[in-house]
């Protein structure tokens, strides 16, 4: 990748946010966004947070508790459980049926191979009788290509887990079970355009492995934990943060997901983002807010109408057509 800084005007993030005439303020809380922990059965090259099988960083049940109470208080409408692979965290079934029975929207972010781990056997028949959404990472529909970002043999293990789903409803269009995949570039690339690549991976799964899905989300990768490593490693760090600042695109700046969301830490600190999260960049206050110092209310009165804290990272979700934890902002 050749990409010089003389191609285009260099400025920060503020600076664009600035030039634009943008403060970025939480509008309300729309989405908590709870991340069980980094232990995970994979150890993907372009995780964010380092996750692995080696990690021991978990949310305790008494945190757990906090976090409930604190999505309660918000009244948003949606929880998305991510991690590592939330599935490994003991208490993940405990959360799920605790959000399920206040009515809310429950997204679970899984990397398919973790439904077919010993004891989780009956996890697909869980998810479904508890109608959660399933976002699964598929980061594209070639084994070549999927097991050289995942590890040898995770293309036909998620194929699998698939079909689990898919036997269950999940992806079919007569079901209300919905299963999204998971778009990432294996390289330093901005994702290809959404809706193509959706047809493209409905057409490739469909008639070669029989497989079922209602959306495709494609993200951006950003250039921190594992996958900042990596392209340092090939030298490559530089020149593709140069491509995210170079393609950075306002009209992105009002669909961001920073601007309804919270995201609370495996230790219970809240963020502005999973990537501010993994970065240990606090929230606007200027310090590291915690569940169980204030009431929940307390806390969300601090959260509500405050100034976004953001970096470089920032021009991944600006990129283009933008990414978030729901895929492109703009088509």
């Amino acid at each position: 990748m050749n990409v010089s800084v003389a191609q285009f005007q260099h400025l920060s993030f503020a600076e664009c946010l600035q030039r634009e005439g943008v403060c970025l303020r939480r509008d309300f809380i729309h989405t908590v966004q709870i991340n069980l922990g980094r232990l995970c059965n994979q150890s993907c090259h372009h995780c964010h947070i380092d996750a692995g099988p080696q990690r021991t960083e978990i949310m305790s049940r008494e945190t757990m508790m906090l976090a409930v109470e604190f999505v309660r208080c918000t009244g948003a409408g949606t929880v998305d459980i991510t991690g590592g692979a939330p599935e490994m965290n003991p208490n993940f079934r405990w959360l799920v049926q605790q959000m399920t029975s206040d009515k809310r929207h429950v997204i679970v972010r899984s990397n398919l191979t973790v439904l077919l781990e010993e004891g989780n056997e009956d996890l697909p028949t869980f998810l479904a009788k508890q109608r959660v959404e399933i976002i699964a990472s598929l980061p594209c529909y070639t084994e070549e290509n999927v097991d050289k970002q995942r590890g040898a043999s995770t293309f036909m293990r998620s194929l699998e887990a698939l079909r689990k789903l898919n036997a269950l409803g999940y992806g079919q269009d007569d079901s209300a079970l919905t299963l999204a995949l998971v778009y990432n570039p294996d390289g330093p690339a901005l994702p290809p355009a959404q809706e193509q690549l959706e047809s493209d991976y409905k057409r490739i799964l469909g008639e070669q492995y029989g497989i079922a899905f209602n959306r495709l989300l494609t993200i951006t990768n950003s250039p921190i934990g594992r996958f900042a490593s990596g392209l340092r490693k090939q030298n490559e760090y530089n020149s593709y943060c140069f491509l995210l600042e170079k393609a950075f695109n306002p009209a992105t700046l009002c669909y961001v997901m920073c601007k309804e969301q919270i995201s609370i830490s495996w230790d219970g600190f809240l963020y502005d983002c999973d990537f501010n999260q993994a970065l240990g960049l606090a929230l606007g206050n200027g310090r590291p807010l915690r569940l169980g110092e204030l009431s929940a209310r307390e806390i969300v009165l601090q959260l509500t109408g405050h100034e976004i804290t953001f970096g470089p990272h920032c021009f991944a979700c600006t990129a283009g057509a933008g990414s978030s934890c729901q895929g492109a902002l703009k088509s």
